[in-house]
């Protein structure tokens, strides 16, 4: 079964300025889809423009993450409104650019006060409501842990947390994002927690270990080896590139041919 790899535009082409730079120059390369983590600052109907043009499609971004570095409402107790706000302005944003998939974004613990039970009902409550939201409007809520080393203190950060949330709503509309990344640095055990994870996985990503370069980089993990493991597995969705190129990221790409892959899919 042939992978399929989109191009991250937050990490990916930043030698071009803007986004709908990194889109063309993505097009360019040979790209049929990309994820971009915040699109906010950008012009819509550029992103659209160059979008259509290319014939691209955006197949994941993240909910808006406030202005104060939280990164994310969803778990922050009292800013409730806020987290509603984000998220109506993201899925305005997803349905002009025609992406299906948004990372709901848990914030940062700012505090040691906040009782992390506190914030867990929160997450809980607000996860419930945006699946029921996304579920009417036809698109899918993901959740990602992001290790701590990475995001000190980010909240969402345990694998076996956002499965038993998800498992908790069971709705179609919220889904897992399994950054191998991250995986790796939170649990190892790649092989087994692959199998394990697959079912509730709606999105994976990709980078090296420890210094997030291309897969074929120097670093804890044999992405030759894990690649395979997810065609053997039959994983059929899209798997995006979120790591930092090493260098140029054109000439960084020619890890993808050297493994048997396509840009283009």
């Amino acid at each position: 079964m042939a992978l399929k790899f989109c191009a991250n535009l937050s990490m990916m082409f930043t030698e071009h300025e803007t986004l709908a730079a990194r889109i063309e120059a993505a097009g360019k390369a040979g790209f049929h889809a990309f994820e971009v983590a915040f699109p906010y600052e950008a012009p819509l109907e550029d992103l659209h423009d160059v979008k259509e043009k290319h014939k691209m499609s955006l197949e994941l971004i993240n909910t808006f993450p406030g202005n104060e570095g939280q990164l994310g409402f969803a778990a922050l107790p009292g800013r409730e409104k806020e987290f509603r706000e984000s998220l109506e302005k993201t899925i305005s944003y997803a349905k002009a650019l025609k992406c299906k998939r948004i990372h709901v974004m848990s914030g940062k613990i700012f505090s040691s006060k906040i009782v992390d039970s506190a914030m867990s009902d929160i997450y809980f409550e607000n996860l419930s409501l945006a699946a029921d939201i996304l579920e009417e409007e036809r698109l899918i809520g993901l959740i990602e842990p992001i290790n701590n080393r990475t995001v000190p203190g980010y909240f969402m950060n345990s694998f076996k947390t956002a499965v038993d949330v998800i498992k908790r709503i069971n709705k179609p509309s919220l889904r897992l994002q399994l950054d191998i990344f991250h995986l790796q640095q939170i649990e190892g055990n790649i092989t087994q927690k692959l199998k394990q994870l697959l079912p509730y996985t709606e999105h994976i990503q990709i980078a090296q270990v420890p210094d997030r370069h291309e897969p074929n980089t120097m670093g804890e993990l044999n992405y030759k080896y894990v690649l395979k493991l997810l065609e053997d597995l039959k994983y059929d969705k899209w798997i995006g590139l979120e790591y930092i190129p090493e260098e140029d990221t054109s000439k960084g790409l020619s890890w993808l041919e050297e493994y048997g892959y396509s840009r283009r899919c």
